[in-house]
């Protein structure tokens, strides 16, 4: 239901309300794509009462899968030690199928660096919290991501290199 409400589906047949020129865009299904989660040192590492350190890596991933559909996927690896020793690793790839329809190829991957992972981001971050807590440890929530201001990040840095290359 959440789902819906977000982003409502789109009838790709051509037969819908007579608008088949306006753009459209549709989260069709999100899915858990990869997911591993290992406590090499249980049942020892429950006995340490020491609050582990938490590195977490992220990345975001695209790829057309049909004329008009691509997959996006958040990969996030989350790695917990306590003394240095590993508590816990989970690696999840979750990903969502979105569909487009008579919109501008160059507004594509934007959307698909923004707005795709800011859907799809909460319902990631709960299978995180979920596996971390189903494997024995306190959920870890992670901390909301602004995709939009890292796009903006991504293409002025770009930008820059470019120029600068430009002046070799």
């Amino acid at each position: 239901m959440a789902d819906e409400a977000l982003s409502p589906a789109i009838d790709f047949s051509g037969t819908g309300n007579g608008e088949d020129s306006a753009p459209a865009v549709g989260l069709i299904s999100q899915y858990v794509k990869d997911l591993s989660f290992e406590n090499p040192n249980a049942p020892g590492i429950y006995q340490n009462q020491q609050p582990p350190q938490i590195d977490v890596q992220f990345n975001i991933g695209t790829l057309q899968v049909a004329d008009e559909v691509h997959e996006v996927s958040l990969k996030v690896e989350v790695r917990a030690e306590i003394a240095g020793t590993v508590a816990f690793i989970v690696d999840l790839t979750y990903a969502g199928l979105f569909g487009f329809r008579n919109v501008p190829a160059e507004q594509i991957q934007p959307y698909l660096l923004t707005e795709g992972p800011r859907l799809i981001f909460p319902f990631m971050r709960r299978v995180v919290a979920d596996t971390i807590r189903d494997g024995g440890f306190p959920p870890l929530l992670l901390e909301p991501i602004d995709f939009n201001q890292l796009f903006m990040q991504q293409s002025q840095a770009t930008q820059a290199n470019v120029t600068d290359s430009g002046h070799a």
